[in-house]
């Protein structure tokens, strides 16, 4: 008979933590407050995971999953939780996180920015695979699997491209059926302020009439690019409205491409860069440093407050992309450099001249090249670390500790509502 336990909290991966007979154990798809039955799937000499198989009590936070694919697809971890719930259980995870690894805690928790729980995801990619029937299956990847899970509709998607989804599937069908040798492999959906681009993916480029005709079953407002091997993404119309979102507080249109790399929640980055630029309080006088620039979404607000800026990226084509955003919106005081940021040293640092202000935007592995290469005198006064991973923030804040940084304030953005991905935003100060 399958056992049950009680569960006391929630881990980075938004299983369920309880301690029956003392061991801990991590059951997936259950709450803290729960009571439930679960069954250990991997067992291990300090810990075991399970599935819940029944929830005999259930927390007042649970909520009946908002998507018929919610428990095979891998995309969502949280949608059986209140929204309120999957906020306070982020921030949970945040200030743990860094109080373990780190050491640390903030001096100001600042409140966390919740944003709207569904159709906030502003790009994605659908895996196209062989369906075994001279079809393919179009969809994402189920839990804790290389299986895809067929999809026809997403809530986190804008409704617009959810609703879209049978119609494009549809259109796939044929155009696989026209070019089946062209190995077509995803279909990719950014959603920019003014369109929506359609990027079909494929090992071999795809025949100019077949593609035509997919294009031709998009809605207005749609456009289609192509991708084969390792070829950029091109349009199929040169002509094609650019794609792009805005920042309004700061007068900027950022166009972008398929395959730029983007913050998929564009109203909150909105807010994250406002809040950003809020905690570094940048004077006229001043130079500050953007590191993972990437296409400018920091680093050109800051040159509207700032003397100069330097944006360092480690993508030539995100570098060039940004020295052309900075361009398009009138801006002369942001200069652009490619270098790898993960394999930083004190020379790179000093070559990067004396700022009074940093901003550090990694993606998940974090920054501890740069944070250990950082040095007298080339530290700045203030430092603001946006993270998308409290494991890697936490050991790259107890290095700035160690250099004398004082960690002034931190909160969550929840950038990735109904997942249990964890976005913050952190100000650092100098002794």
């Amino acid at each position: 008979m399958n056992p049950t336990t009680t569960v006391f909290s929630i881990d980075y991966e938004a299983r369920g933590i309880a301690r029956p007979e003392g061991k801990t154990t991590f059951i997936r798809h259950a709450l803290p407050q729960e009571k439930v039955r679960y069954r250990v799937g991997t067992a291990k000499a300090a810990f075991d995971e399970a599935d819940a198989l029944e929830i005999l009590q259930p927390s007042p936070e649970r909520r009946a999953a908002a998507c018929p694919h919610y428990l095979e697809c891998g995309g969502c971890a949280l949608q059986h939780a209140s929204f309120d719930a999957q906020v306070a259980f982020k921030q949970r995870i945040f200030e743990e996180q860094l109080e373990r690894i780190g050491r640390l805690r903030p001096e100001t928790i600042l409140p966390p920015v919740y944003g709207r729980p569904w159709h906030y995801r502003s790009r994605t990619r659908l895996n196209a695979v062989d369906d075994g029937r001279g079809g393919l299956l179009l969809g994402y990847q189920a839990k804790r699997s290389r299986r895809i899970v067929a999809i026809d509709s997403c809530p986190v998607l804008p409704e617009q491209v959810s609703g879209s989804l049978k119609d494009l599937n549809a259109a796939l069908q044929k155009l696989h059926r026209a070019a089946p040798a062209a190995g077509i492999e995803a279909l990719e959906i950014c959603a920019g302020e003014q369109a929506t681009a359609v990027n079909i993916r494929s090992r071999k480029p795809l025949p100019a009439a077949a593609l035509a005709a997919f294009a031709g079953s998009l809605k207005t407002g749609w456009q289609l690019w192509q991708q084969h091997g390792r070829n950029p993404p091109q349009p199929l119309s040169p002509d094609a409205p650019p794609l792009d979102y805005r920042l309004p507080e700061f007068g900027l249109t950022m166009p972008f491409r398929p395959g730029d790399f983007t913050q998929i929640n564009l109203p909150l980055n909105r807010l994250m860069v406002s809040r950003a630029l809020s905690l570094l309080d940048v004077r006229p006088h001043e130079t500050v440093i953007d590191l993972f620039c990437g296409l400018g979404n920091f680093s050109l607000p800051l040159a509207r407050q700032a003397e100069r800026v330097l944006g360092v990226e480690g993508s030539r084509e995100l570098t060039r992309r940004a020295a052309d955003n900075a361009r398009a919106n009138g801006i002369g005081n942001a200069r652009f450099v490619c270098a790898d940021l993960f394999d930083t040293d004190e020379t790179v640092v000093k070559s990067w001249g004396r700022a009074d202000k940093m901003l550090i935007d990694p993606p998940r592995a974090g920054a501890y090249a740069v944070v250990r290469a950082l040095h007298a005198p080339f530290l700045p006064q203030k430092i603001v670390y946006v993270s998308c991973n409290p494991a890697t923030f936490a050991r790259d804040a107890a290095v700035l500790a160690a250099k004398g940084y004082r960690l002034r304030s931190a909160g969550i953005v929840n950038m990735f509502p109904q997942t249990a991905h964890v976005e913050a935003v952190s100000l650092f100060e100098l002794g």
